[in-house]
């Protein structure tokens, strides 16, 4: 095993060269490296407590590949987001069929959710609303919910792919759980709970009914506005 912190700096390290983007030379680009080091290292270490102290190397590095996988589908679905919400907006008449859709999820640990939830909210077009912790479940936002099949088969292909980068139980060849559309499709327990002012609804309505009859009798009969 190997500690995390370390591994983290030089991570840290490396992003910083890409971000500063040094010219193509060795002294420039050690240059770069030993700054990006020196900041990495040290803040590495003092928010050591915010993850794992320590870390399988080998198992991460299997991870690796299917990390560059994830980011590339991301990018490939927010720039076809980005087109379609565009078109949206700037086309005559553009169809907007807005729906929230509940899509439980196979991974469970904070930081795989985390990451499917982010990628969904920074996606044009869709939008994290809620997690439910007993359903282990997300509601999600979209600005077209005619085709629900559509919408979350790229996020079933996020969730395949962190299943093996943040080591999860489950594994991509488990069956993803059904997802279910809000509304008008309410026979899933976590939509009912999150719809209950329906049922309130359909239960009040006897008793207004039994109240306006009363009057009503009275009027039928002759009696007059003091009840006589």
């Amino acid at each position: 095993m190997t500690r995390t912190w370390p591994v983290a700096g030089s991570l840290f390290a490396a992003l910083w060269v890409f971000i500063q983007g040094p010219p193509i030379a060795p002294e420039p680009l050690v240059g770069s490296l030993l700054i990006g080091l020196a900041v990495g290292l040290p803040t590495a270490f003092v928010f050591r407590r915010l993850y794992g102290a320590t870390l399988d190397l080998p198992r991460t590095l299997r991870g690796a590949p299917y990390a560059l996988l994830y980011a590339l589908t991301f990018i490939r679905e927010a720039i076809v987001a980005s087109l379609d919400v565009t078109y949206r907006v700037l086309a005559p008449g553009g169809r907007i069929e807005s729906e929230v859709i509940l899509i439980p999820l196979r991974v469970r640990t904070d930081l795989g959710v985390t990451t499917i939830a982010n990628s969904i909210t920074m996606t044009p077009g869709s939008l994290t609303l809620n997690y439910d912790p007993e359903e282990n479940a997300l509601y999600v936002h979209v600005i077209d919910g005619s085709d629900p099949e559509e919408i979350v088969e790229p996020i079933r292909e996020w969730e395949r792919y962190a299943l093996v980068i943040f080591d999860e139980e489950l594994s991509p060849s488990d069956p993803a759980p059904d997802f279910a559309v809000y509304p008008p499709d309410r026979t899933h327990p976590a939509l009912k709970q999150a719809a209950p002012e329906a049922g309130e609804e359909t239960a009040a309505e006897p008793s207004t009914e039994g109240t306006e009859t009363g009057p009503r009798t009275e009027e039928a009969t002759g009696g007059d506005g003091n009840g006589r």
